[in-house]
């Protein structure tokens, strides 16, 4: 019996080392070499070297003078990414109809056209921290007048911040939020925004 328990807690201790400590240790190193920002959470400074957030997690920004990300699905915490998860509402659910006709008649009267898709729904995790770019042009003539400033303006300017797919194959068109919320600020910055 002893002579079949001690190869195992060897082999054990063994596997442990190696793959909860030496391979883990290994992966951290290589990506903190070879993808330091990333590796970091791929952290979002402002122009005070503040870190405002990541490049990977949705925020909540209501004021009319910010690109509004889409709906989140993290329950009354908003973007809590401690709380990440879909709705897990399925698409003939009753209440998920509710919501989407609530949320897409609130948006009826910013911009012109149909309202898209990713504006009234949420993403998988809840915490998506892009908009399509049609999503994001919509916005555009409430965010010229909260900031006072044109609308071609601020479509310039979410026109430059469009991400195009992953090596032009994978993914579609998408608009940073956070980032192109700090690129109004830095960009319009005589734009002095409406009180609430």
């Amino acid at each position: 019996m002893l002579s079949q328990i001690r190869p195992a807690l060897v082999v054990t201790l063994f596997f442990t080392l190696l793959l909860g400590v030496a391979y883990p240790l290994l992966v951290t190193g290589i990506a903190q070499v070879a993808f330091p920002a990333q590796a970091g959470g791929s952290l979002i400074r402002d122009a005070h070297g503040q870190v405002v957030g990541s490049a990977l997690i949705g925020q909540a920004f209501a004021k009319p003078q910010y690109l509004h990300p889409r709906p989140s699905a993290a329950g009354n915490d908003g973007y809590d990414a401690s709380n990440s998860s879909g709705s897990n509402l399925g698409p003939l659910n009753p209440d998920l109809a509710k919501r989407i006709a609530k949320d897409t008649a609130g948006l009826a009267g910013e911009g012109a056209g149909p309202v898209p898709a990713d504006a009234v729904t949420t993403s998988a995790s809840g915490l998506d921290p892009d908009v399509s770019p049609a999503n994001a042009q919509r916005q555009a003539t409430r965010i010229a007048q909260a900031r006072g400033v044109s609308a071609a303006a601020v479509q310039a300017l979410i026109a430059s911040h469009t991400e195009g797919p992953w090596l032009g194959v994978f993914g579609q068109p998408h608009v940073n939020v956070l980032k192109a919320n700090l690129a109004l600020d830095a960009a319009l910055p005589g734009a002095q925004p409406k009180p609430q």
